[in-house]
């Protein structure tokens, strides 16, 4: 029978690394995968010392830490930098897991519309010749690239860990439902709309809506 405490998830923390610490404490997890936006002022390792003794610790970003330079190098530059699962899966705890960070963004693709632009590769070649990738606004940094999503579709993976959200939520998008089928996964977590909920898609696929500053365990079970 699976530990269902063995990988833990935490919602969106905006700043409050309470919750996450105190479940971790408790419960001793082997991992816990944080789903994005955490209004960091200082690096992310900071704000978890207390528990990186403890457990593995890995993340997807979400929208708001692409809001301001700060929020974003104490993510993506912070010692915690190479445990980034956007566009990747890892075995983590014994159990295949994907992810897919940031949101989708109007000026990028917004589902059920069509892509503006397939990839950052075709947007940067649009803005001109002296434009490249390390000069993309932090705003288009946090969009999600269709070219991307067709990368991971041809993955396999047992979860699926997101900010946004499938079309369980009334405010999903039928994107992560597709992206889910195609990797044959079998449960969803998902930040960003800071609501706890459990609901089922199509292919039986589990979905777990984990809210803000909130820790849920692989049966949605909030701590």
């Amino acid at each position: 029978m699976m530990d269902e405490k063995k990988i833990l998830f935490a919602g969106d923390p905006h700043g409050d690394f309470n919750p996450l610490i105190d479940a971790v404490k408790k419960y001793l997890p082997e991992a816990i995968i944080l789903l994005g936006d955490y209004d960091l002022k200082k690096p992310l390792e900071q704000y978890i010392h207390s528990i990186l003794d403890k457990t593995q610790v890995w993340w997807i970003p979400g929208n708001h830490d692409f809001d301001l330079p700060l929020h974003h190098e104490n993510l993506f530059s912070s010692k915690l930098s190479g445990n980034g699962l956007h566009l990747k899966t890892k075995e983590i705890a014994g159990l295949r897991i994907a992810g897919l960070g940031g949101i989708f963004l109007g000026r990028v693709w917004y589902p059920t519309t069509s892509p503006k632009w397939k990839s950052k590769k075709d947007y940067v070649r649009s803005q001109g010749s002296n434009s490249t990738f390390s000069g993309l606004s932090l705003k288009i940094q946090s969009a999600i690239w269709p070219d991307e999503v067709a990368k991971l579709k041809i993955l396999n993976a047992y979860i699926l860990v997101t900010h946004e959200a499938p079309r369980s939520h009334r405010h999903g998008f039928i994107v992560i439902d597709q992206l889910a089928e195609a990797m044959g996964v079998k449960k969803v977590f998902h930040g960003h709309l800071h609501e706890q909920y459990t609901a089922r898609i199509r292919k039986d696929i589990q979905v777990f809506g984990v809210g803000k500053a909130m820790v849920s365990d692989l049966l949605g079970n909030e701590l």
